[in-house]
């Protein structure tokens, strides 16, 4: 055993730690099942990103819209930890499935599965992908009760708890700077504005908020491809990439079926393009059937 090995952290959340300590910007590419994780691990970087939008398309052929449940991204967890065999998982929490109460639960499971970190978004539930339109949000009084549950249910104390603030579609950049601003206050290790939607508001983020940011890059999404250069030079700690396995594996099996004379479906571009080919618009019709009538604001 190496004197790098001899003195490594035990926990996953200590590794993270660990690098979060560095100046460097830590690269999380987005995995989703064993082969993925493995492909990571093989390729050289320090941390991972369980991506709940890549576990729901590719694990379970649904659109990312909350309806995955917590013991399914919990399984999936532990597969992909015990795959990438010692690299940090952060891992997407969406709301943490439910009321405080389960929330204390999701963090006592992910911390059994061995997640270095999670992050819990204040949309109410049902959620939906970041870069979908017409979120709804929870109050950020029920966000801070969460966020609370989180923390004082964790068992580890390395392991890291992300607050993400899907505001800035449905109320705007300053609403949501404000919201990260909050939680940061609540005691949140790292802060994830989700969505801004060019240069300059990923700029006023790493300018306003005074705590360790995750920024996450969506390809076609709704933010700008930033280089990790200039994400660095910002501040931003972590930089999260969930659809950079699963994207062309998408558009290359689409291609590799078209050469065997397979119908190539009409998909709108970015994300939406892809949750439509799972699905998203026979389960957003009979979310809409029920809309009036389930809102719970949880």
């Amino acid at each position: 055993m190496s004197p790098s090995q001899q003195t490594a952290p035990a926990t996953a959340g200590g590794r993270l730690r660990t690098l979060l300590a560095q100046d460097n910007l830590i690269t999380a590419p987005g995995v989703f099942d064993g082969l993925s994780a493995h492909l990571v691990a093989r390729t050289g970087f320090s941390a991972a990103y369980l991506s709940g939008a890549g576990v729901s398309v590719a694990g379970f052929g649904l659109p990312d819209i909350g309806l995955l449940t917590q013991s399914e991204m919990t399984e999936r967890a532990r597969i992909v930890v015990t795959a990438l065999d010692g690299i940090p998982l952060i891992a997407d929490a969406d709301t943490g499935y439910g009321a405080p109460i389960n929330v204390a639960r999701t963090v006592r499971e992910y911390e059994k599965a061995g997640v270095a970190a999670l992050h819990l978004e204040d949309q109410a539930f049902p959620k939906k992908c970041g870069h979908l339109p017409d979120k709804e949000l929870a109050t950020p009084e029920e966000f801070t009760d969460k966020l609370d549950a989180a923390l004082q249910a964790r068992t580890d104390d390395d392991l890291v708890i992300i607050a993400r603030t899907d505001a800035r579609g449905p109320l705007g950049i300053d609403e949501a700077i404000d919201r990260a601003g909050r939680y940061a206050a609540a005691g949140a290790d790292i802060l994830f504005v989700e969505a801004p939607q060019n240069a300059e508001e990923i700029e006023k983020i790493a300018a306003s908020i005074d705590a360790p940011l995750l920024i996450n890059m969506v390809q076609g999404g709704l933010t700008p491809d930033t280089a990790p250069g200039r994400l660095a030079e910002l501040g931003f700690r972590i930089a999260i990439h969930p659809g950079v396995l699963l994207a062309p594996y998408v558009l290359h099996g689409l291609e590799a079926l078209g050469r065997l004379g397979g119908t190539m479906p009409e998909a709108t571009p970015g994300p939406q393009g892809l949750f439509e080919l799972v699905g998203l618009r026979e389960w957003s019709a009979i979310g809409e059937r029920y809309r009036d009538h389930t809102k719970d604001g949880v």
